[in-house]
């Protein structure tokens, strides 16, 4: 699963209170329908745990509201490279050129098929970019999505209520 991979997601200063009534925009580059697919799990995972989805829109056609009126952004794309060698997130140019997220929080999640490699350090790095506060991200094998999406919104859950001097295990 490549969580020892992955940030670990940790508390960013959120009361848990805050764990309910979020509101999180998704913002999504897919090729094959993989890491769209993965963002409408991780939507409806969140959804089911009281938060409110602001919206799941496109890097290239980022929905501006949705993500000015999320408490939370969390980006995903997919990995590209030579199989084990190469790899970084597919879009990282544009994502960095998103829209200004400061005093946001955000996650990352990126959609491999062999190896991740660093591509999820690059996602958040690209991220953090646009002023946004990246508590951490997770790569997804795209083989197992349904159980790695879980696992995200699981962990994200709990860094969003974690008191303020714990972390997530990875």
């Amino acid at each position: 699963m490549h969580a020892d991979n992955a940030h670990t997601l940790t508390h960013a200063g959120w009361p848990a209170c805050l764990n309910r009534d979020v509101r999180a925009a998704l913002v999504i580059e897919s090729l094959t329908g993989n890491t769209w697919k993965a963002g409408e799990l991780i939507a409806d995972g969140l959804s089911q745990h009281g938060w409110s989805i602001t919206g799941l829109s496109k890097v290239r056609a980022p929905d501006l509201a949705s993500i000015q009126d999320a408490d939370l952004v969390i980006v995903g794309t997919w990995v590209h490279g030579l199989f084990i060698v190469g790899q970084a997130p597919w879009g990282a140019a544009s994502i960095s050129n998103l829209p200004t997220m400061r005093a946001k929080r955000a996650a990352t999640f990126c959609t491999f098929a062999l190896n991740p490699g660093k591509s999820l350090d690059r996602l958040s790095g690209a991220v953090s970019a646009t002023g946004a506060d990246v508590i951490g991200g997770l790569a997804l094998s795209r083989s197992k999505l349904e159980a790695h999406s879980e696992t995200f919104c699981t962990r994200l859950l709990d860094a969003v209520a974690a008191p303020p001097t714990a972390s997530v295990p990875a």
